[in-house]
């Protein structure tokens, strides 16, 4: 199948194919006489599987491991836990950020008059004039230095 078709079944664009490819994510698909890429079932069941990947947020070095476990048969579940466990706290970190960084600019925000007058707390903070609240970085350096 052409690389459009393999895109609409995989879930993954054609130019994204493209790049996998060209980072040796997946396999260079072999090449028609007519030049086009001719992808296989089994090519579209691995571009399904790091669009999978993808989709849990996991990173390229990550896939590249996850996929290295996959078509591994000697390979142990407790490899694959362990990755999915460290992307899981990676993940926590990331929510706790966002999550601080919403607050932060919720306050901001709620700062804000939002008239037709020119001060603003939201500007002010940004350009320093204002403490910007950050709990969640003030909590993450004291998690990380206990």
């Amino acid at each position: 199948m052409q690389i459009g078709e393999a895109a609409t079944a995989s879930g993954v664009t054609a130019k994204m194919i493209r790049h996998y490819e060209a980072i040796g994510l997946v396999p260079v698909a072999d090449r028609r006489s007519s030049n086009y890429r001719d992808y296989t079932h089994r090519d579209v069941h691995r571009l399904a599987f790091v669009r999978r990947a993808r989709d849990l947020g996991f990173s390229m070095e990550e896939i590249r491991e996850l996929l290295r476990l996959w078509t591994d048969p000697e390979r142990s579940s407790a490899e694959v836990k362990a990755l999915a466990q460290t992307h899981l706290s990676e993940l926590d970190e990331k929510i706790e950020l966002l999550q601080g960084m919403r607050s932060s600019l919720n306050h901001l925000i709620k700062s804000c008059h939002g008239n037709h007058h020119a001060d603003c707390p939201i500007i002010d903070a940004l350009q320093g004039e204002l403490p910007i609240e950050y709990p969640h970085l003030h909590q993450r350096e004291h998690r990380h230095r206990s």
